[in-house]
């Protein structure tokens, strides 16, 4: 819950990290999606929950170890029954973890890419001065079972005037070239105080089309839940986390009328 990498276009990345969640966590929200969807038992050929994509709040490399197991839970054919090949994790980069991602879970990779130059990621995805692109395109490259049927998944978050022109998409076709890949384009999502403004429909079509005609697929997110700020790169509690002394504190200043009236009401010894 929460984020550590401020990514600057995303509003999730404002709130600070409270801890990340355990493999037991991470599998009970399949389980309480397939209750919802009433998808039990797993095998059931129409269900609707058929993919997992591990993103939306922090980053999954930070805490491989829960999620290594969450996706040996999810995939496990005796329980969810959910195909490893069907199930996607996204980092912003830590290259030092994509080995050992691809080699203990074999699920499929997606890059939060967003620019196609160290100087504009080094401010978009702030990881990236850590980490920066020739390091994370020969990791990508490196990723155990990467192919054509393996392929990456990058997502480029479309910021107008920023990085939607046509030279950067040729400059992406340029940076992954020779990756088996497809490239989601991701209209931004704005939320308050954010410094930046989604790309122009046409703009975004016209960057499509560029990827396109190179062989590369690449969808068009269709946002959703813009209206309650619950679209991607919007996801911030509004609850902040609270010491234990300080929720003490709170509990007992609420309790004390209610031990008051009961000491005034209490008879006499």
């Amino acid at each position: 819950m929460g984020c550590t990498l401020n990514c600057t276009f995303c509003h999730t990345g404002t709130q600070a990290l409270v801890r990340n969640l355990t493999a037991a966590e991470i599998v009970a929200q399949v389980q309480v999606a397939r209750d919802d969807l009433e998808e039990w038992p797993s095998p059931k050929e129409d269900r609707r929950l058929s993919n997992i994509v591990f993103m939306g709040m922090g980053e999954p490399l930070y805490n491989l170890p829960h999620v290594a197991a969450a996706i040996d839970i999810i995939a496990d054919n005796e329980g969810i029954a959910i195909s490893r090949r069907r199930i996607t994790v996204s980092t912003s980069g830590v290259v030092p973890e994509l080995g050992p991602l691809g080699d203990q879970t074999q699920a499929m990779l997606a890059i939060s890419l967003h620019a196609t130059n160290d100087e504009l990621r080094n401010e978009l995805v702030p990881l990236n001065r850590k980490y920066p692109l020739e390091q994370l395109m020969a990791g990508i490259r490196a990723y155990p079972g990467l192919s054509n049927a393996r392929r990456v998944t990058f997502e480029y978050v479309m910021l107008k005037g920023v990085n939607d022109s046509p030279a950067e998409a040729k400059a992406l076709l340029n940076l992954i070239k020779g990756i088996p890949a497809k490239i989601n384009l991701i209209p931004f999502n704005p939320w308050p105080g954010s410094p930046y403004a989604c790309s122009d429909w046409k703009t975004i079509e016209a960057f499509a089309a560029v990827l396109n005609r190179a062989g590369y697929a690449s969808p068009i997110r269709t946002p959703r839940g813009r209206d309650i700020l619950a679209a991607c790169g919007q996801l911030k509690s509004e609850s902040e986390k609270m010491r234990a002394s300080e929720r003490r504190r709170l509990d007992q200043a609420a309790l004390a009328p209610t031990l008051a009236s009961e000491a005034k009401d209490a008879p006499a010894a």
